[in-house]
């Protein structure tokens, strides 16, 4: 398994800060590997076994740990105040109000304890924990593998273009997560990234917010994760069931979608008005956080070359650190305005810039934004195509440099 230094790297600074270091991502993105290397690195610099305490709450070792009172009871009794302790605590949120005894441990034990926590679940740092623990956490979000870690994992991180072209295609079809990548069939690949999403489902949104008609909620969930990178409308969506006989109203289907986004299965990104420079409420596009989870649905539908080009630059610029909306300009619409700190690129993807009329659309798009700010057309050709300041680029070059 590779060093994710990218992610390390940002974490790497609390290690001794009195912060809770609070590691968020979808399943098997990669969190429990991270803790790993975290507790390698605290080992390599001295600190003893001993002042290190793990629990992953997935192992049936601790299932007796229930809730806050179980958990403190357990930990209390390992600790002696003249120490300093690192508690890693890994897919916390299988724990009852888990966040009374983290701010406990806080609170009593001030700088003689740093902890780690992971969970999968985007709302792990809202409702109790906001409200306990509000300004004294760091948190980082953990991504499936990006395809420049990918080409670490091979070996390949100074192949070109066309000898990663077989790579990047396996990557577009099965993914990043990291565990794929020890299986060597495609039938072994499929049967863990469904294994992968039925743990999503069941787990993170099925029973934690205790849905009832799971046929509803299985068809939109289909619908959502095999026509990803869409503009999402619930008007049509509601349409749609009901002319097959199915009663639905917006609100539950925007209730499920956002199940979805806690969860970590998709990511939902804004529209923004660029001449208005404002949010265009209900104007949303909906990601992956991973496409091979996709694929385990996608049994009839065709491939939708562009749409997974798109669904992964964004999924790229998020691990990148930046803020991501889509933009719209009067009739015309930029794939991506991403901004980072005083930074801001623009970007659009393509499959392919097949002929004039798509050449003219893609650089056209940028026509009336009259800033300053890099401009990207991102596509699969292998000819730079760059014209008026506009940066063309082929995808696989741009996932490769530096970020």
């Amino acid at each position: 398994m590779i060093i994710r230094e990218k992610y390390l790297s940002k974490i790497r600074p609390f290690y001794n800060v009195d912060l809770i270091k609070v590691i968020t991502g979808i399943r098997r993105c990669g969190k429990s590997v991270i803790l790993t290397q975290i507790m390698d690195e605290l080992k390599a610099t001295g600190i003893k076994e001993e002042q290190i305490i793990y629990i992953n709450f997935e192992l049936k070792k601790y299932s007796n740990i229930k809730n806050d009172d179980d958990l403190y009871l357990y930990i209390k009794e390992m600790l002696n105040k003249d120490i300093k302790y690192y508690l890693f605590f890994d897919e916390i949120q299988n724990i009852l109000y888990w966040e009374k005894t983290i701010n406990s441990f806080k609170a009593e034990y001030k700088d003689k304890v740093s902890i780690f926590i992971t969970g999968s679940n985007s709302d792990l740092l809202s409702g109790e924990l906001a409200t306990h623990l509000a300004g004294r956490y760091v948190s980082f979000r953990i991504f499936p593998f990006t395809f420049k870690e990918v080409c670490k994992l091979k070996g390949k991180e100074d192949k070109g273009i066309f000898e990663l072209e077989k790579d990047f295609y396996d990557y577009i079809k099965w993914g990043g997560l990291p565990q794929r990548f020890v299986l060597t069939s495609e039938e072994e690949i499929k049967t863990y990234l469904m294994d992968v999403y039925n743990s999503i489902v069941i787990k993170d949104i099925i029973d934690r917010f205790g849905i009832k008609d799971l046929d509803l909620f299985n068809r939109i969930v289909e619908y959502i994760v095999t026509t990803p990178a869409q503009i999402f409308s619930a008007e049509n969506l509601v349409k749609y069931f009901m002319s097959d006989g199915r009663s639905v109203t917006k609100n539950t289907v925007y209730n499920y979608l956002e199940y979805m986004v806690l969860a970590m299965l998709i990511s939902k990104a804004e529209r923004y008005d660029i001449r208005g420079k404002r949010i265009l409420n209900g104007k949303y596009k909906y990601y992956l956080t991973d496409l091979g989870l996709g694929q385990v649905m996608n049994t009839n539908k065709k491939p939708q070359m562009g749409a997974y080009l798109e669904n992964i630059v964004y999924n790229e610029l998020l691990s990148r650190g930046y803020d991501v909306k889509i933009g719209g300009l009067d009739n015309t619409k930029i794939d991506f305005i991403a901004t980072r700190f005083d930074e801001k690129i623009y970007i659009q993807v393509t499959f392919i810039l097949a002929d004039e009329n798509v050449i003219n659309r893609e650089f056209g798009a940028f026509n009336g934004i009259n800033d300053n700010y890099p401009k990207y057309v991102i596509s699969t050709d292998k000819i730079d195509m760059s014209q008026n300041g506009i940066i063309h680029m082929n995808i696989i070059d741009w996932l490769l440099k530096d970020e």
